[in-house]
């Protein structure tokens, strides 16, 4: 995809005030860093950042049923959630295989939203569309709405001083209005801090974005980019698909059997994936912590005494630690465990590492 090609978001020109580098992702031109990674990803550890993720996919079910139906198709239960309540999930294709992972926002029985990831966020709609039920119908809104989070200790107080609501349950939302807009304030978010997505619409994204930005700087944090967004969710072992996630790689290899509604009736891709639970997966999801100088990538060579036993998904500095640290897909037969050396192959060098449970560093959301 060229230059030319790639979809800039709600507050682009924004992003050019501010100064920041850019890169493409997922098919969007997005802002990786302003101030510098290691600064804001330790801001959003420390005090407050804010990020503009509106290249999120977007997208509503709607109509008679419309909740029943999600359910029966993503793997999580949404019967375990109710109206103003938020879910993690995934859609699976018949044979296990993930299609995308996203967030399920529950507005009514009738009515269900959804953030997809955005190159992901067409599969989604299109499989959704296929199977819908006469009266529900599926709408991509992928550009009608803005997505910005701000996260970190701090963030409460950025978001109660916009006169938004705070005061909710991780994983709940609310909708509500700021300077006569409407805003659909969400618990969510993709750091391991605690935190808030604000949710606008496309035109409206830009002033609140500035307002933002300026509660942010001062309460002393940093606006944020891709760059620490990516070292943020990697400290906290979370999935991001294309890595952690794909079609060759199943919920059960990447360690999110937890978001699989077993005991509901069905959902995309359940006999397969019962069938992988029953015989245990092949691989594994593992974090991997360098115990000697280096930096750890994607798609290097996890070893044991010289044999290869798996391959990095991800890799990454930790701003927070201070070392390298990858997750990685393990053999399952490799028998490794948190605590076991392994080596990393680096460019040749066999870099010392330790396997170790994700995630890196203490999770905070709550």
């Amino acid at each position: 995809m060229s230059e030319d090609e790639l979809v800039r978001g709600p507050v682009h020109n924004l992003h050019v005030e501010l100064g920041a580098t850019f890169a493409p992702f997922g098919g969007w031109e997005m802002p990786v860093s302003y101030a510098g990674v290691v600064a804001e990803h330790k801001a959003v550890r420390e005090t407050v950042g804010v990020f503009d993720v509106s290249h999120l996919g977007k997208a509503l079910v709607s109509g008679d049923g419309a909740a029943e139906f999600v359910n029966s198709a993503f793997t999580n239960d949404l019967g375990r959630i109710g109206p103003g309540k938020a879910q993690y999930t995934l859609c699976c294709t018949e044979s296990g295989g993930v299609v995308d992972d996203l967030i399920a926002y529950y507005v009514s029985e009738d009515e269900v939203f959804l953030v997809p990831n955005a190159a992901n966020t067409a599969d989604v709609v299109a499989a959704l569309a296929a199977k819908a039920p006469a009266g529900v119908t599926v709408v991509d809104q992928h550009r009608e709405f803005g997505v910005l989070a701000v996260q970190g200790p701090g963030s409460r107080a950025v978001v109660q001083a916009l006169g938004l609501p705070v005061d909710m349950e991780y994983m709940a939302f609310q909708d509500a209005t700021w300077n006569g807009v409407a805003v659909r304030v969400c618990r969510t978010g993709y750091t391991g801090e605690h935190g808030y997505e604000l949710i606008p619409a496309w035109a409206d994204a830009e002033p609140l974005f500035r307002a933002l930005v300026e509660l942010v700087r001062g309460a002393g944090g940093q606006v944020a980019g891709l760059g620490a967004r990516d070292t943020l969710r990697t400290e906290m072992g979370y999935p991001l698909h294309g890595h952690e996630l794909s079609l060759d790689i199943s919920p059960l290899q990447a360690r999110c059997g937890w978001a699989i509604g077993w005991k509901k009736d069905g959902f995309w891709g359940r006999e397969a994936l019962a069938a992988e639970k029953e015989a245990g997966p092949a691989r594994v999801l593992r974090g991997v912590k360098a115990l000697d100088r280096g930096v750890l990538r994607q798609g290097l060579a996890v070893q044991r005494d010289g044999v290869s036993i798996g391959t990095t998904t991800s890799g990454t500095f930790s701003p927070s630690l201070g070392i390298g640290i990858a997750l990685a897909l393990v053999d399952a037969s490799s028998g490794v465990a948190p605590g076991d050396a392994v080596e990393v192959d680096v460019r040749g060098r066999a870099l010392k590492c330790e396997i170790v449970a994700p995630p890196f560093v203490s999770v905070n959301t709550k």
